[in-house]
């Protein structure tokens, strides 16, 4: 059996920064809010309490037992974390005299002396995000970091089993020796194998999905992304041909992208359908100029196709999905309800006349770890490393309405974008690009002919999970030969910009 660590989320926007840090030391982990219980088994072997926007002295503060934690298992308490620890001991926890938001220095005592400092340096930059310090330590407590500006930046227990707080976030970037720590933890502390590896991961996932599925038949849609790809390469493995693949082509793809995925699809031995409904999704998206009706019609109209072709298969009880790590993780809602941005690129929500079991054999994974298992499993690269595509196509990427003349421009303009970031060594550093066709034309003049044509705009960001994103500093002379490309060989678009807008306050796609 794995080894498991739980992460308890306290509302940190860094919790899941946390989780990545421990599965990159090949230990598994779990994100589950603060207040649901624990289930303290013989996989489980330390427990990790996340940061916070609260304060520990507010008056609904969230809180854990943590010491009846400490009686079973290492506990490691990260900024809120440490601080709501250092409190239910007897410490004292008080506003700083100013905001601690940064890079710091931090110096540890009794360096030779812990296990969770082993291998790091005497002084260390580490990042530090909080407006509450611990003023005192709890009686026999330990001090084993501070820096100049809070007198403890880190501290030890004498419990049962040992609690450690840190105040900075070991799992940031800015901690340059952070994971360093996070793994010390992990396998000095808390004694974990490092056995959560791709290799480990496919082997378990094929026998489990053999176990699960059995004899029995699994119908699948396709999107030729990584995440849809990739389950169903694991489930294909285990059941064979029992698997029943379904790959929908909405009339909003990238240029040649249907002929292009069923042929790799093949290549792989996947037993897959490829249907032509572009016209059905032209027709329902006639006129439709609303980014949100957009989407919604997409998905609506996705879901009569595929229910459509899972009726033409006899005996189907499962329903295999692309489900990762992010979208199944309970959020603690400490910051009460959320405001939805838009709904989600990928279609959800089938039919409830659908009443299929559900197959989900990427919800532990998370992306970067879905591209590992891919390369393990033999999916070609080009496919594993393609840049995220957006459910609605490019729909969402044709501001007003949709039409074939729409489409076929931004396809033909896409293409040429895309070719030439693989062209100039560029696609692997973007995390995401694609064209955007403006509801704008303007004036051009090509040779003595006057012209009034569409504009596109370029987008690239770079990013680690779509979260944030910052926009990619192509180099002008690249930016320069693609629009002299794009203007010379799509007729219809005149004009090319290049988009420098962050996420946030703006989003990756323009709707």
């Amino acid at each position: 059996m794995t080894d498991k660590i739980l992460i308890l989320d306290f509302g940190s926007q860094y919790t899941q920064l946390i989780a990545r840090a421990v599965r990159e030391a090949s230990v598994y982990c779990e994100i589950i809010p603060y207040n649901k219980p624990i289930l303290f088994d013989e996989t489980l072997k330390g427990i990790i309490l996340s940061g916070s926007p609260f304060s520990v002295n507010e008056v609904n503060a969230p809180s854990v037992d943590v010491k009846n934690m400490v009686e079973k298992l290492p506990v490691l308490g990260v900024c809120y974390g440490a601080q709501l620890t250092a409190k239910l001991f007897g410490g004292r926890v008080d506003k700083s005299e100013k905001r601690e938001y940064g890079r710091a220095s931090l110096k540890i005592e009794n360096h030779d002396g812990d296990a969770l400092f082993k291998n790091v340096s005497t002084t260390s930059q580490v990042w530090m995000s909080h407006s509450d310090t611990i003023k005192e330590l709890p009686q026999g407590f330990e001090l084993l970091g501070t820096t100049e500006s809070i007198p403890v930046a880190a501290f030890k227990s004498n419990t049962p089993k040992p609690v450690y707080g840190l105040q900075f976030h070991p799992e940031v970037y800015h901690s340059t020796e952070g994971k360093t720590i996070l793994k010390n933890f992990l396998v000095d502390v808390c004694g974990c194998n490092q056995s959560w590896t791709p290799a480990h991961f496919v082997t378990e996932t094929i026998e489990a999905l053999k176990q699960k599925i059995g004899n029995r038949k699994v119908i699948m849609a396709l999107s030729g992304g990584v995440d849809s790809t990739v389950a169903a390469t694991l489930i294909h493995k285990a059941i064979g041909n029992n698997l029943y693949g379904v790959f929908v082509d909405n009339g909003v793809l990238r240029k040649n992208e249907f002929e292009q995925v069923i042929e790799t699809y093949k290549t792989l031995g996947l037993n897959v359908k490829g249907v032509d409904a572009s016209a059905y999704f032209y027709t329902k998206l006639k006129d439709k100029s609303d980014p949100e009706e957009k989407r919604k019609i997409i998905g609506a109209s996705f879901i009569d196709i595929f229910d459509q072709e899972a009726k033409k298969i006899e005996g189907v009880e499962l329903l295999g999905q692309g489900t990762i790590y992010p979208d199944v993780i309970e959020s603690a809602a400490v910051h009460g309800p959320s405001v939805t941005i838009k709904s989600h690129h990928n279609v959800g929500g089938l039919p409830d006349t659908m009443k299929l079991e559900l197959v989900e054999p990427l919800r532990s994974l998370f992306k970067d770890e879905v591209r590992k298992v891919g390369l393990e499993l033999g999916i070609p690269a080009d496919l594993i490393f393609r840049h995220p595509f957006p459910g609605p196509g490019l729909a969402i990427r044709i501001l007003g309405d949709i039409t074939q003349e729409k489409v076929r421009l931004l396809q033909e303009a896409d293409a040429i974008y895309t070719n030439a970031l693989k062209k100039f060594d560029l696609y692997t550093t973007v995390w995401q690009a694609g064209t955007i066709l403006l509801p704008v034309k303007s004036v051009g003049v090509m040779g003595d002919e006057r012209t009034y044509e569409f504009t596109v705009a370029l987008r690239a960001v770079t990013s680690i999970d779509g979260m944030t994103a910052d926009w990619a500093h192509l180099p002008y002379e690249f930016l320069a030969y693609v629009s002299n490309e794009i203007i010379n060989n799509v007729r219809g678009i005149n004009r090319v910009v290049y988009d420098i807008s962050s996420k946030p306050p703006a989003t990756i796609e323009w709707e």
